[in-house]
Formats: C-alpha cells, sequence, structure tokens
C-alpha cells in the first residue's frame, strides 16, 4: 500500500466523519419537545418544606372539629 492510498483513504474517513457530525449537529440544534429534563427544571435552590408546629395543628383541629359539629362540613361520598 503506498503513501497515497493511506492519505487518500485517510482523507475519505475524514470527510465521513465530518458528514457524521453536521449531521449530529443538526439533530441536536432542533428546539426539543416534551418536559425538559430534570437538571434544567431544579432553580439554583430547593424548595424547603414547610412544617406545621405542634400548637398550630392542635389549633387546626379544634377548628376542624367544630365545623364537622356545626354540620358546615359533609361528608364525601364514598367511591363505588
Amino acid at each position: 500500500m503506498s503513501l497515497q492510498q493511506i492519505v487518500a483513504e485517510l482523507k475519505a474517513e475524514r470527510d465521513r466523519l465530518d458528514k457524521a457530525i453536521t449531521a449530529l449537529n443538526g439533530v441536536s440544534n432542533r428546539p426539543r419537545r416534551g418536559r425538559p429534563p430534570k437538571a434544567v427544571q431544579t432553580s439554583a435552590k430547593p424548595r424547603r418544606r414547610r412544617r406545621m408546629s405542634a400548637a398550630a395543628r392542635r389549633k387546626l383541629s379544634r377548628l376542624l372539629k367544630q365545623r364537622w359539629a356545626q354540620g358546615k362540613m359533609k361528608p364525601r361520598a364514598k367511591a363505588a
């Protein structure tokens, strides 16, 4: 195999790789459809979950029991 043939084959391989790279770049430039990946969705700082104090839970419980007693809240219909 002569040096000229090796150079010609390498150039042909380079052309094939350039075409493949161009095709792949064309695919990645299209706008995405659907939900973005999770890494993109998250903001800089995660949202912290708010906790209810024991006193607030007792107060809410007492208020809800009063509503039930007054008949303001109707029981949900059972799913059949």
